[in-house]
């Protein structure tokens, strides 16, 4: 089967699968499913397989990784180019596209979208959004938290296939929202500033990975003269670099925390008092709390599993299910709530602190260890780039706590035996001693998902030797 042409399209390169429902003769309507432009063959086949997807819209640069496994996905049927450089009888056809459009009545709980879960513990899990609610939760999340309004330039560096970036479309476009759009071949900190320096945009949302890149350079060069709102999720915001980058820019850093299931669960809104390293508060219209292994809600303080009260009443921005697994489904809910699959505490005023993923967490000769609290120890010395904290394995202790760090340029030449005591005595001074790193590799970069989370599962596995 060939690729044919779809339509000139310059904004970025997009992938994306359509399901159609229904038969193929007479499909209903196309549930969509974004995928991320750095897959490769093995998870487009993947993809492809799991969703049964009908139709694939490519673009040039992925179109030999499609032909390379299309073979071997019986269900594909159509795949549409997306081009620059196609002949000029498309072009035609573009231009002459009837505008006559009949809308499809949908109910609120048919499917509109699915996206692949980020895969940090196993193989991505199919999420269900419906056709109502999904986008009815971001006109929340853009009062509360976005703040956005007519007269903002939005820009969401997330590539468009992860879910991060729906919080783009569907937050601005309600209220009138100018959304920017780059093209990033790969992630240039030198790019991102000069864009914000040339161009009026207002509202900044980026990964915390590079918050990070953009801290280490001199911002001092660089002027925002239209930057106000800065917005970052994907990952625990590091105290060190939302000081940095506040210290440097003059702009607050927001964060939000939220799931390929959800909206945003927590957040740090505009005007709200910010605690630095707390994920702020729950975001309506969600009822969050900290629950045990039984779904019992715990007192103020104590550190538990991140809960989405679902009963009786189940909250309308919420994923329909994980499809084709109604075990998984079924799993993740317990006495009423919706469990995250996280770890927090929130204290009497409603603050939220993240202490990592369930599998994330380190028991150290009893002791329960959050890697983000290491992390963050961690990026407040200089010599840190970033890092990855995770379980290792000890014949004493059980397990103990070991750092992946990449170095900044400064310290890339530093005694290493020298280095790692400097940094284990500074962890030990900045948060509770027993949370040190026993064990410190460095490294020139650490494993990441395409949307720039950090992989902690590969480094636990290699530790574990699984």
């Amino acid at each position: 089967m060939e690729l044919e042409f779809f339509q000139s399209f310059t904004y970025e390169e997009l992938l994306l699968f359509e399901l159609p429902i229904g038969p193929l003769e007479d499909p209903t309507w196309t549930v969509m499913i974004p995928g991320v432009t750095q897959l490769t063959e093995k998870d487009l086949k993947y993809r492809l397989q799991a969703s049964r997807a009908k139709s694939i819209i490519t673009s040039d640069s992925l179109a030999p990784r499609v032909d390379a496994i299309s073979a071997e996905c019986p269900s594909l049927q159509t795949k549409l180019l997306v081009s620059d450089s196609m002949p000029p009888s498309v072009f035609t056809f573009y231009r002459e596209a009837s505008t006559e459009h009949n809308c499809v009545r949908t109910k609120s709980r048919d499917p509109l979208a699915i996206y692949f879960t980020s895969g940090t513990t196993g193989d991505p899990e199919m999420v269900e959004h419906s056709q109502s609610s999904y986008g009815l939760g971001f006109v929340a999340s853009r009062r509360w938290w976005l703040a956005l309004t007519k007269s903002d330039v939005f820009w969401n560096t997330t590539d468009t296939g992860w879910v991060k970036a729906a919080w783009t479309l569907f937050s601005a476009w309600p209220n009138g929202s100018c959304i920017f759009v780059h093209e990033l071949s790969r992630v240039d900190a030198k790019v991102i500033l000069n864009t914000l320096s040339t161009f009026p945009i207002t509202t900044l949302c980026c990964v915390l990975t590079i918050f990070r890149l953009l801290v280490q350079e001199d911002l001092t060069r660089y002027q925002f003269q239209s930057l106000r709102h800065c917005l970052t999720g994907g990952e625990a915001l590091n105290p060190d670099v939302r000081e940095k980058w506040k210290h440097q820019t003059g702009v607050e850093l927001y964060e939000g925390y939220g799931q390929s299931e959800t909206v945003v669960i927590c957040a740090n809104p505009k005007g709200m008092k910010i605690k630095s390293g707390s994920m702020g508060k729950a975001s309506p219209p969600y009822d969050v709390q900290i629950v045990d292994d039984e779904g019992n809600v715990l007192p103020p303080g104590e550190e538990g599993n991140v809960a989405i009260r679902i009963r009786p009443t189940r909250p309308f921005c919420f994923f329909n299910c994980y499809l084709n697994n109604p075990e998984k489904t079924a799993a993740s809910e317990q006495g009423g709530f919706y469990i995250t699959g996280e770890r927090a505490r929130m204290e009497k005023d409603g603050y939220f602190w993240f202490m990592g993923r369930n599998d994330d967490v380190i028991n150290s000769s009893s002791y329960q260890i959050g890697p983000v609290e290491v992390e963050s120890a961690l990026a407040e010395h200089p010599a840190v780039l970033e890092s990855a904290v995770v379980s290792s394995p000890d014949p004493i202790r059980g397990e103990v706590v070991k750092a992946f760090i990449v170095l900044t340029p400064a310290y890339s030449s530093h005694d290493p035996e020298a280095l790692t005591r400097e940094l284990q005595e500074h962890v030990k001074r900045v948060t509770a001693p027993y949370k040190y790193p026993r064990k410190v590799a460095f490294v020139s970069e650490l494993p990441k998902m395409v949307s720039g989370k950090i992989q902690r599962s590969k480094l636990r596995s290699q530790e574990w030797g699984k």
